[in-house]
């Protein structure tokens, strides 16, 4: 297959929300308790929240920005490239990275909404997260039809609103919901407990999937505050394991039998070595530990259950078969810094070498569209969706770095440098 012929669906990007974007979705009552943008006094521009601010991270947002200047540092709209908070400015970048479909996890409500789930007042923090919802399906995704797989936060501090809420966005046509890796460290109830089993059994019965993005569990794995963030960098992604063996060994995914989750920015490479890790576990341990898998082995469950993603993972390519080919999805995780925007086709072709055209197929998009029900061919012919294509219509988008100038007396980067930035959030 040629560069120009790949077809890409992205299951991981973020959106950078846009200062007016409760204007039209959140009802006179409460307008004057939503979350609004102020800008501070050395220019960067925060959210207000119930007595909050939440900066906007700098790595979070570096799309288009030398790499020498991503930092942690809060950053205010005017650092940052237009397309992370701009419809119409996002779709430029999408084409000129030659990318047809995206689904967009949020950054200043927290991955999974835990920081509505924090207000002092439950009832605007639904009618404000419903808003946001809707903003989401209707303004960001519904703009451009064919483009984006919309992704709904719920209400994680009450099982049934979130149940209502899955069963609301569905009508609207949105089948996926991000939720916690480990709502135990957000201190609710684990996936032991079948505190959740009413979301679990609306997201089965409406075939939304439950998207568990890392770091949704407002935790990062910390060695030492002193220790360079390149640890935490180099660990954050494989961490995803550690939610893929509590789901697995947890009564949900046997309890509620059509349901499935993805595993978001997490990787594949990793995937083989569980797989034998859990398969030995099981056939030496489950006549004492009570686990009953039936006549499968919890890799072949896995398999069934799971979807899995990867930004550049040549290993995790190369031990695709054992991964799951079917399992697999591709993503671009723009604007943060692991991105590969605008050169995702090329970093991707890479990787791809000597993978069969019908892999690449189902890795690059078929997938996810299966997956997460998304059909962008009913808004736009297949030929006008590849990355030459997509290419051609962007061809004045300007990708050269910008820099947009470094504070000065930024630190050196170390776990502590995150830790002070995300505790403000």
């Amino acid at each position: 297959m040629q560069l120009e012929d790949l077809i890409l669906v992205s299951v991981d990007d973020h959106v950078v929300e846009p200062p007016d974007m409760f204007d039209r979705h959140l009802s006179a009552k409460w307008r004057d308790v939503a979350p609004r943008i102020v800008q501070k006094d050395d220019g960067t521009d925060v959210w207000q929240y119930d007595g909050k601010e939440i900066p906007n991270i700098g790595l979070n947002a570096v799309a288009g920005r030398p790499p020498e200047e991503y930092g942690m540092e809060p950053t205010s709209f005017a650092e940052i490239r237009p397309g992370c908070y701009d419809i119409d400015q996002r779709i430029r970048d999408m084409n000129a990275n030659g990318v047809l479909g995206s689904m967009c996890f949020s950054s200043f409500p927290n991955l999974c909404g835990q920081l509505f789930a924090r207000s002092s007042d439950l009832d605007a923090a639904l009618a404000i997260l419903q808003a946001y919802n809707d903003w989401h399906i209707e303004e960001w995704c519904g703009s451009y039809p064919g483009r984006f797989i919309p992704l709904i936060l719920p209400p994680i501090w009450d099982p049934e609103l979130m149940a209502a809420e899955v069963r609301r966005v569905a009508a609207k046509g949105c089948h996926a919901v991000s939720f916690s890796e480990n709502p135990a460290k957000l201190k609710l109830p684990s996936f032991h407990s079948d505190h959740w089993d009413p979301f679990w059994s609306a997201c089965q019965d409406e075939g939304t999937i439950v998207c568990m993005h890392i770091g949704s569990s407002s935790s990062m794995v910390i060695t030492a505050p002193d220790a360079p963030i390149d640890v935490l960098i180099s660990l954050q992604p494989v961490n995803i394991v550690q939610a893929a063996a509590d789901l697995l060994w947890s009564p949900v995914l046997r309890k509620f039998r059509e349901l499935k989750v993805a595993l978001s920015e997490g990787g594949i490479g990793w995937i083989p070595y569980f797989f034998d890790r859990v398969d030995w576990i099981y056939t030496r341990h489950h006549a004492w530990t009570g686990q009953d898998f039936g006549d499968q082995l919890p890799s072949q469950f896995f398999r069934e259950r799971f979807v899995t993603c990867f930004i550049d993972d040549p290993t995790g390519i190369t031990v695709r078969d054992r991964v799951g080919i079917d399992t697999i999805c591709w993503e671009c995780d723009y604007p943060h810094s692991d991105s590969t925007w605008p050169t995702s086709p090329e970093f991707l072709m890479k990787s791809l070498d000597g993978v069969p055209d019908d892999e690449i197929d189902k890795m690059t998009y078929q997938n996810a569209l299966r997956h997460f029900r998304f059909d962008p061919f009913a808004h736009r012919p297949k030929e006008q969706c590849s990355v030459g294509a997509l290419r051609a219509l962007a061809a004045d988008v300007d990708v050269r770095p910008k820099s947009a100038g470094v504070r000065s007396g930024t630190p050196k980067a170390t776990n502590a440098t995150y830790l002070t930035t995300a505790r403000k959030v």
